[in-house]
């Protein structure tokens, strides 16, 4: 079956951190200027595991001054300003005040801030990705208008990721519970993350942060996201046999985790649970597009196994990316299993979590509710849905 890449927005959008457990205030405040932005409207949204939320907005005058004060988080959380769909983004983990001071033409690049050192550091993960991302762009040119051969095209491209990750890497290890060091693992080259959970070195920068974030933040939604990364990362692995698992993610994998939560608006409007549907029952998750051309063979094959399964226990939550609506209502209003859209598309935050990289991609819960694989082939659909049965 022909796969299609998709161009997925950095879900987890992280800065500074250290959390204050001292500090009996409940709010904290974020404040600063952005010059010849007058008129011109700034948002301020929370970005959570799987969403992005607008908390509040200001419409910036000829002075350019704003403040926001919103409730002090439980765990470290993550926001971001957000002017002409461009971005900063950063953490929250106590009653602390965050200065920035920007100018509205290069809002997401040129900003300096003040009250969090980690906030510098992230700038500098930001610059970092943005340069990755800008030389490979020039890259694809050349190589599009045959200018550069596939070999050379390869190496400068793998060249450019590596400078990247030289500066992850740098946060990564050095305080790996930090938010910085996650942000740091979640950037992204051309729309997919310049760390790659399948690759035995790459996991070990997920171990790393995973435990890390475990120890100090065990009750948060992000370690629990960033332990089933982990999981699937070891698993994938160790089926492939490259090499033993780190020390990290062999602990990891005698440990029992779930699957990350997935709340979308079905058919008729109604917000549908992952953890509903799948509850007791083995369940087959799909991210799919309806309206690339091996969709209606890949719901053919779906069809089959919802038929001869369903009655064993079989769910199937199938995730749509397309971004017309009405396309999707009308190709998805006769298949019997539980379909949901992500209105961000391809920009989906739910499919980032996920660490989608093409499409289709399945995933296999067991009757548990644990994310058991990830299906590589189609070849081997029914024999992994019989192994979870």
């Amino acid at each position: 079956m022909k796969h299609v890449s998709i161009h997925l927005v950095a879900v987890l959008s992280l800065l500074l951190g250290s959390f204050t457990a001292c500090d009996h205030q409940s709010e904290f405040t974020v404040k600063g200027i952005v010059s010849d932005a007058d008129g011109q409207v700034m948002y301020l949204e929370n970005v959570g595991v799987s969403n992005v939320t607008l908390m509040d907005s200001v419409k910036l005058n000829a002075a350019g001054k704003f403040q926001f004060k919103k409730p002090r988080p439980a765990y470290p959380d993550f926001y971001r300003l957000r002017l002409n769909n461009q971005l900063i983004n950063f953490s929250i983990d106590s009653t602390e005040t965050v200065s920035f001071v920007a100018d509205a033409e290069t809002f997401a690049t040129s900003y300096t801030v003040e009250g969090s050192e980690n906030g510098k550091a992230i700038k500098n993960i930001t610059l970092a990705q943005l340069d990755a991302n800008q030389l490979i762009q020039r890259l694809r040119k050349a190589y599009e208008a045959g200018e550069v051969s596939d070999t050379l095209y390869a190496e400068e491209v793998k060249k450019a990721a590596k400078a990247y990750k030289e500066v992850a890497l740098q946060y990564i290890y050095s305080a790996p519970m930090s938010p910085a060091a996650y942000f740091a693992l979640f950037q992204q080259i051309d729309g997919l993350l310049f760390f790659d959970l399948y690759d035995p070195t790459d996991s070990k920068a997920y171990a790393a942060v995973a435990t890390s974030y475990d120890h100090n933040y065990p009750d948060s939604p992000r370690s629990k996201h960033l332990y089933n990364l982990a999981l699937q990362s070891i698993k994938v692995i160790r089926s492939k046999r490259e090499q033993p698992a780190s020390t990290n993610l062999a602990a990891m994998a005698d440990r029992e985790v779930g699957f990350m939560e997935i709340e979308l608006p079905n058919l008729r409007g109604e917000n549908v649970k992952l953890s509903e549907v799948a509850e007791g029952k083995p369940t087959l998750i799909n991210f799919t597009a309806y309206a690339l051309e091996w969709s209606p063979e890949l719901n053919m094959t779906l069809a089959e196994l919802y038929a001869t399964y369903h009655s064993k226990g079989l769910e199937i939550y199938q995730v749509s990316l397309d971004d017309d609506l009405h396309f999707w209502k009308n190709a998805a209003s006769n298949l019997p299993w539980v379909c949901v859209r992500d209105p961000q598309s391809v920009y989906s935050s739910v499919a980032a979590l996920y660490n989608v990289r093409q499409l289709p991609a399945l995933f296999l819960l067991d009757k548990k509710g644990n994310l058991v694989k990830r299906i590589e082939d189609l070849k081997t659909l029914v024999a992994d849905i019989k192994s979870v049965l």
